[in-house]
């Protein structure tokens, strides 16, 4: 073989042992028994530190170099891929193989505390495994940062959005951050005079588990290559044959339940339709978790919450809940769904917000990240900040009530810090790309109606899935929707569903 195919087969046997450790870590928050913890960190820890000393072998260096002046050889998509596996070596050698085991342990113990300490609301216990979680992501954001010549925090985004940087960021929040406090004090008012009657539960969980799977097939999820389980906090995990997504349920309403699935089948159809003949190499991988988190919005807001989609949808969840459908058969028509899946009111929770108010949740939290990052504020001092923003965002009181407040979500816990930006950049494209979609396929929202969507799958196929990680975000936005990432179509959008209707 030459340097570029030995690259090849290294990358490959890091796919395999990145496999090992996605369904390890979906069984450690799925299935495995309490007492497992303390020995599955340790576990994952070395099988962090073995991933680690396989990708930093000094013969790929050696590699790499050959490679590139060998490279006018290769195809496009070779091209792309060595610049990936580059890029990867980069970000590998640049941390010390001690600090990876660190930090792995560190953040399997602080995810697996916070599963009981928030329910306790007990900040005060969690504090320090936050502080040590911090403390190590701090020693990894600042040896990224060196290698990659950029801010710290920005390598932390890097590793979620390469080449992403919040000089990208700060302009698009900014404009959001001017335009959501009017937009929001609108919306609220108008939602509340919308007529919607809440269906009334209880909803039993294999009902809901039966709706949910039904929906997932109707989106083309693959059940041959992935499942559906249950865990504390909604995810999408796994590989592009192997995925694995979980939600969780409340009988008090099957709404929650089946948006967050439908959001994670975004998730999973995206990895399902990756190319094969990339499989297992860095280009053939999801492009950034912003366009991840773009398809999973695609599905759950532009798809999910439309009118045409709830018409599809109503018979479903009728024959699902054939007794509530008929004692309450007002709350059970397109028209009510749809209402109820647009109702916009200011709540504490990130996961269950409406998409009005969703983007100021994020904006708090990448505030926050950045000032952690910077040194500009503690671990400490988390809980007044995030109350100050809270009340200033959304006029909501946290003081006191941590467990819906900073402890909330499992990325902090799990040393996840650069992601959040993602979300609100997904809903971004999402709406960019279904503006598109749109154009092209002029008879959509009968389709969509009708539940044939086969149209909208070939479109995001070509478009995106197929694509990989072929090109950088803005020309592949710019590919497939005919300009670079803006916030026009989100914005006009989020007017259009909330504001004119």
């Amino acid at each position: 073989m030459n340097a570029y195919e030995r690259l090849e087969a290294h990358h490959r046997r890091l796919f395999h042992l990145d496999h090992i450790n996605a369904i390890v870590s979906w069984d450690e928050a799925t299935m495995m028994p309490r007492g497992g913890g303390p020995a599955r960190a340790d576990a994952l820890a070395a099988l962090a530190q073995l991933r680690h000393e396989r990708a930093c072998d000094p013969q790929v260096g050696d590699l790499l170099e050959q490679a590139v002046q060998d490279s006018s050889a290769l195809s496009d998509w070779q091209k792309a891929n060595l610049g990936h596996m580059r890029r990867s070596w980069l970000r590998n050698t640049s941390l010390p193989n001690a600090l990876v085991g660190a930090r792995s342990r560190a953040r399997v113990r602080s995810e697996q505390a916070w599963r009981d300490l928030r329910q306790a609301n007990d900040w005060a216990g969690f504090r320090p495994y936050l502080e040590e979680v911090l403390a190590l992501e701090r020693e990894v954001a600042q040896a990224l940062g060196q290698a990659l010549g950029c801010a710290p925090y920005d390598a932390l985004i890097d590793q979620y959005n390469p080449g992403l940087r919040q000089a990208h960021i700060d302009p698009l929040f900014a404009e959001l951050a001017a335009f959501l406090p009017d937009f929001i004090e609108r919306v609220v008012e108008v939602s509340a005079r919308r007529p919607r009657v809440a269906p009334g539960g209880p909803f039993p969980v294999e009902q809901q588990r039966a709706l949910c799977m039904q929906v997932m097939k109707a989106l083309g999820f693959d059940f041959e290559h992935g499942r559906l389980d249950i865990s504390h906090h909604p995810f999408c995990g796994g590989v592009p044959r192997d995925v694995r997504i979980t939600t969780r349920y409340s009988e008090q309403s099957f709404i929650s339940a089946l948006m967050g699935l439908i959001h994670e089948t975004g998730h999973g159809r995206y990895e399902q339709g990756l190319p094969d003949a990339w499989l297992g190499q860095p280009v053939g991988t999801a492009h950034g978790m912003a366009m991840h988190e773009s398809q999973s919005l695609f599905f759950e807001m532009q798809l999910g919450r439309s009118l045409p989609f709830c018409t599809f949808l109503a018979p479903l969840v009728r024959e699902a809940f054939p007794a509530h459908a008929s004692a309450q058969p007002e709350a059970f028509t397109p028209e009510n769904l749809h209402a109820s899946y647009i109702h916009v009111e200011r709540s504490l929770i990130r996961v269950d917000a409406d998409e009005a108010t969703y983007p100021t949740h994020v904006l708090l939290r990448y505030d926050i990240e950045k000032d952690l990052m910077a040194g500009r504020m503690q671990v400490a001092d988390i809980p007044e900040r995030w109350a100050e923003g809270m009340q200033r965002l959304l006029g909501l009181d946290t003081r006191g009530n941590d467990r819906d407040g900073c402890m909330q979500d499992v990325h902090w816990p799990a040393a996840i810090f650069g992601y959040f930006p993602s979300y609100t950049l997904g809903a971004i494209i999402a709406a960019q790309l279904f503006a598109a979609m749109s154009r092209a396929l002029p008879d959509l929202d009968r389709t969509i109606a009708r539940g044939e969507l086969g149209a909208v799958v070939t479109w995001l196929s070509d478009a995106v899935w197929s694509q990989a990680s072929r090109h950088d975000l803005d020309p592949l936005l710019q590919r497939a929707t005919g300009e670079p990432l803006s916030a026009r179509a989100y914005r006009a959008h989020l007017e259009r569903r909330y504001l004119d209707a």
